[in-house]
């Protein structure tokens, strides 16, 4: 269970306030593979991390039971001095996970062969995708929180990343954002549309996508007016 009270945050982009968060309160249903759905700006990310706790509310709170990932594919917390073998111990051991085993799981499904013992800081962005997938992969969680990372790296690695995430959603529930619909029909049973700093919850996913449809068909209409 993930509940959002009295939630409030907002952020500028270019110059313009863009509300996530107004005094909003919603629960997330616990086990389900939601998609987070909303217009560019919306505040999709924003959300997402201050689920994560890697973005703190201007207000309210967030309450949950149960584990939550970071945002699956998120680099920034790797050190950049420690190899990739290193950044994969230290992360393990704060989730309490067996170190080796989750080792030999990301060098594995990284394939990042030599490079795995080199620095982070000398990966390039596509290589630290790779091994933040990996990592998020080896750490059993809950519920995990996605946020476009099914479109990192070649055909051959979204196959198999595809694959091993819908393994992990069997037992467990996701949040999801991604411009992908067919992904998210094929991975979320419900979806969350997000507009001005409320939630419309359908526990359809496929009423989602059609909500954001309408919504994107309508800004378009007002665009070219």
């Amino acid at each position: 269970m993930i509940e959002l009270r009295n939630l409030n945050k907002s952020f500028r982009l270019n110059g313009v306030t863009k509300v996530v968060a107004r005094n909003l309160n919603f629960t997330f249903p616990t086990g389900e593979s939601v998609a987070l759905l909303g217009g560019n700006g919306a505040g999709k990310s924003t959300l997402l991390r201050m689920i994560a706790g890697v973005v703190e509310p201007e207000s309210g709170e967030i309450v949950s039971t149960g584990s939550i990932s970071w945002p699956v594919g998120f680099a920034g917390s790797f050190h950049p001095d420690l190899s990739g073998v290193q950044n994969v111990r230290f992360v393990a051991r704060i989730y309490g996970v067996d170190t080796d085993s989750a080792v030999r799981f990301c060098r594995e499904f990284s394939e990042l062969g030599a490079h795995f013992n080199l620095p982070t800081r000398t990966y390039s962005s596509g290589m630290r995708s790779r091994l933040a997938f990996a990592m998020s992969m080896a750490m059993p969680f809950d519920t995990y929180l996605i946020d476009e990372i099914l479109a990192v790296g070649d055909a051959s690695f979204k196959a198999k990343s595809q694959a091993i995430l819908g393994e992990r959603l069997k037992s467990s529930g996701a949040i999801i954002v991604s411009h992908n619909m067919r992904e998210l029909k094929r991975l979320c049973t419900s979806g969350v549309y997000l507009s001005d700093g409320q939630a419309y919850y359908y526990p359809d996913v496929t009423q989602a996508i059609a909500h954001y449809r309408d919504a994107m068909r309508s800004t378009a209409a007002m665009d070219e007016d």
